[in-house]
């Protein structure tokens, strides 16, 4: 298709350029309707035509696309595009490329409508929630920026609930026939390890400095070497190494930053610091002199590019499912949720307790303990709604595909990842590619199978 895919997906805004970042679904906003000429659309008087009698550009399948609808959307792209700073295509090539993209919805709508897919109002509550949340700000004050901006919320509403039939769509045709094996992983390894050049490869280091005086005496050097093979002995005894920082080192910055030097590409090391590390392993402590003085030198991260992160931030949260069923409808499980995280904020009960009397999942026995929980472990929305929370904080309901639940954050932590967690890394690096790719290829085959009628402008 000519447009690219992060085009559709990408940041939406309101008035006064206030941009709302695009969710875990890919929500975007609508455009007001008050959509200027765009650059060399044709005369004033052109456009004003255009305005007041709008007409169908297209039809794709037996849904109409009309001059109205490029026209706003080609407004929406321009705008974002400008505040990412990224080029606008002229008119006639943004106008092709906004057209063939309304043509791929369209054509994405109707097989989602073929194959009955339904929203409901609160699916569109959470969405709405959703955009609120990641501007930190109530959904009512969205509400006011879109009526500001002169977008009626029906307009707002509907076009989340065609992104979601989207979302839904593709993960029913696309996501859930996509699988990573273990000889795609072992493959990936292969061809990452066959470039073991040190300049494309990132590191991490922590480094106290015990400096050296130019025209530094024997006696000066002793003491210096001493000094520093004290502060490494301690960090082999298990010392704090930040902690040594602050206390011995004679970098600047190094109070602050605890010693770190910070993840970068191994050429914009120090070649000294980049050989004296070469055979550590994440961890691994060592001491060099180098003109400056003496260093004691701690590996933090070391990763090849391409390659996952070897640490990552993981959460400890709990929560209470409520799975929707004929007798528990959505409303009622939100209103019993909600209840019960009013009952813990005043401190009448526990999330424990109410997790054990109440949770429909295995979790219950436990408290609804989840567990220690790395990125992307958890569905993109209960992800979303888990990360922003902080240690303690409860969330208000929330909908997923298994019902509706209260999450509560525990506590976070940085570990270093097991070689089996590394390779469930590398599987979801490898699973965003084929996704990408099956993704391309069913859009491709849906465009070519869709009833698409080109409709030349009145004259």
């Amino acid at each position: 298709m000519m447009i690219h895919r992060a085009l559709s997906l990408f940041l939406a805004s309101l008035v006064a350029g206030t941009a709302i970042p695009v969710g875990a679904q890919g929500l975007r906003l609508p455009a007001g309707p008050a959509a200027p000429a765009v650059a060399g659309a044709g005369t004033a008087t052109a456009g004003a035509v255009q305005r007041s009698a709008d007409y169908i550009v297209a039809i794709v399948n037996t849904e109409p696309i009309t001059n109205q609808q490029v026209r706003l959307e080609m407004q929406r792209v321009a705008r974002q595009l400008s505040q990412a700073q990224r080029p606008v295509p002229n008119a006639s090539e943004l106008a092709a490329q906004v057209l063939e993209q309304l043509i791929v919805d369209r054509a994405q709508l109707h097989v989602a409508r073929e194959a009955g897919v339904k929203i409901d109002q609160s699916a569109i509550d959470d969405a709405e929630q959703s955009v609120a949340r990641q501007n930190q700000v109530d959904v009512a004050e969205i509400h006011r920026r879109l009526a500001a901006d002169g977008v009626e919320l029906s307009v707002f509403r509907g076009q989340l609930r065609d992104q979601l039939m989207q979302v839904r769509i593709r993960e029913r045709e696309v996501n859930q026939k996509v699988r990573i094996s273990e000889l795609d992983i072992d493959q990936y390894l292969r061809e990452r390890q066959k470039n073991p050049d040190d300049a494309q490869s990132e590191l991490n280091i922590a480094h106290v400095l015990v400096a050296l005086p130019d025209d530094a005496s024997s006696a000066q050097i002793a003491a210096a070497q001493s000094k520093a093979q004290r502060i490494l002995d301690s960090a082999r005894a298990g010392d704090d190494f930040a902690k040594l920082a602050r206390e011995n080192s004679d970098a600047a910055g190094a109070a602050a930053s605890g010693g770190e030097i910070g993840l970068r590409q191994a050429d914009r090391y120090p070649p000294l610091f980049v050989d004296s590390t070469r055979r550590l392993p994440v961890g691994g402590l060592t001491l060099i002199r180098s003109g400056a003085g003496f260093h004691v030198l701690k590996v933090i991260e070391k990763q090849a590019v391409g390659m996952p992160a070897s640490t990552a931030v993981q959460t400890h949260a709990s929560h209470i499912l409520l799975r929707l069923s004929p007798q528990l409808g959505e409303a009622a499980a939100r209103a019993r949720l909600a209840d019960f995280r009013k009952r813990i904020l005043a401190g009448q009960t526990d999330f424990a307790t109410l997790a054990k009397e109440n949770s429909q999942d295995g979790s219950a026995a436990q408290g609804g303990d989840l567990g220690w929980a790395n990125p992307g472990q958890f569905v993109p929305e209960f992800e979303e709604a888990m990360s922003s929370l902080a240690p303690g904080q409860i969330s208000e309901p929330l909908v997923s595909r298994f019902g509706v639940h209260l999450i509560k954050v525990v506590e976070r932590r940085t570990v270093q990842l097991s070689q089996r967690e590394q390779r469930e890394a590398i599987r979801a690096i490898l699973r965003e590619k084929k996704l990408n790719d099956a993704y391309a290829l069913w859009v491709q085959d849906l465009r070519a199978r869709a009833y698409v009628e080109m409709r030349e402008p009145p004259s």
